[in-house]
């Protein structure tokens, strides 16, 4: 019989076009905030004031420097600011960065998260966080930092670009990828991930067409929300490992960088995760599917490989230590810097992936 531990996260879950603007201010008061920080980036902010305006009385403070990869001068100054605004809520409204600047808050506040994601980023429902000091990135895990409340609206992420709604959507792809092999991965996780990869496949592939059109953008946030969810109990596996350290040493784009290394972390561990890949492969509906996330990937215009996001081949070998002293002991396939230089150089240099026999 198999033995497993699934530990699942509570949180409440509110999902539908619309409700950001129609239940914004119930889940507000459901939470019993009067001092409300706003985090928005500048370009949510305008949103950000809109969904507001419902409750414009208790927004004590807006906070709206935020930077990829929570640099640890910027989780300061939003520490500062809920200081100085005697703030009982954090409200994040964006993407991924926006959502890690408000878990930088409660990570060291303890103050609850309502968290209005823009992307599909999946942070809103993890107790992840991570934060980056001097090109080293560091993550966690910590109950404090999981969001309270997520509201997910279709109609938020409209606007949002095709090409940042691919990166951002083939990043959850990762997500479930990953699940089926990271530390905690369990049944209920992989049934999450497999279902995730699904809707996000079918999301894609509508989107591009389809730009403004609802059932395209609803179907990657319900995918984004099973792929985060299926990462927080799952964790991070060796593909998180590789792209949090190059973002954090090469402020490389989150979302690009995964969608990129992707493929060839599948390729390195597909001959010792033959269910994975199995289960991988009826999502996809294509049993070749290392293949497959490159034409996907491809076909919907993602960089070929990482010097395309300024990447030097040079690089390479800086941070090949580092990745090994994290990688989870219990990948498929044993790390060593051999094959990591392998994944990684081909991941630079956009050739075909080939997975390195350890």
């Amino acid at each position: 019989m198999t033995m497993f531990t699934y530990d699942g996260l509570p949180g409440r879950v509110v999902f539908g076009a619309g409700v950001a603007r129609e239940r914004l201010l119930g889940e507000v008061d459901l939470l019993g905030a009067r001092r409300v920080l706003v985090i928005a980036g500048d370009t949510e902010s305008e949103i950000a004031t809109r969904l507001c305006a419902p409750f414009a009385d208790r927004v004590a403070a807006t906070f709206t420097q935020v930077r990829p990869h929570v640099p640890v001068e910027v989780a300061e100054l939003a520490r500062k600011a809920s200081s100085e605004a005697d703030a009982d809520l954090v409200l994040s409204v964006g993407g991924g960065s926006t959502t890690g600047t408000a878990k930088a808050v409660a990570l060291t506040t303890g103050l609850p998260v309502l968290a209005v994601p823009t992307t599909y980023a999946g942070s809103e429902v993890t107790p992840v966080w991570g934060m980056t000091d001097r090109g080293r990135k560091t993550t966690g895990t910590d109950r404090r930092v999981l969001p309270k409340t997520v509201v997910y609206d279709a109609e938020l992420t409209v606007t949002l670009p095709v090409d940042l709604s691919v990166a951002s959507g083939l990043n959850a792809v990762a997500h479930c990828v990953e699940a089926f092999w990271a530390p905690r991965r369990s049944p209920v996780a992989s049934a999450m991930a497999e279902d995730g990869i699904r809707h996000l496949v079918a999301g894609l592939t509508t989107v591009t067409g389809d730009p403004t059109g609802p059932v395209g953008r609803g179907e990657l946030l319900l995918g984004a929300y099973l792929a985060g969810s299926a990462f927080a109990v799952a964790g991070s596996g060796l593909h998180h490992k590789i792209c949090h350290v190059l973002g954090g040493a090469f402020d490389l784009p989150h979302a690009q960088t995964h969608a990129i290394v992707l493929p060839h972390v599948l390729a390195y561990n597909a001959p010792h995760a033959t269910e994975a890949c199995a289960r991988i492969a009826r999502a996809l509906g294509r049993t070749d599917i290392v293949t497959a996330l490159r034409e996907l990937g491809a076909g919907l215009g993602v960089p070929p490989d990482l010097r395309a996001l300024g990447l030097n081949e040079s690089d390479i070998d800086t941070v090949l230590a580092e990745i090994v002293a994290i990688a989870p002991p219990d990948n498929p396939t044993p790390v060593t810097e051999e094959g990591l230089r392998t994944i990684l150089h081909a991941a630079w240099a956009g050739t075909d992936p080939m997975g390195p026999t350890p």
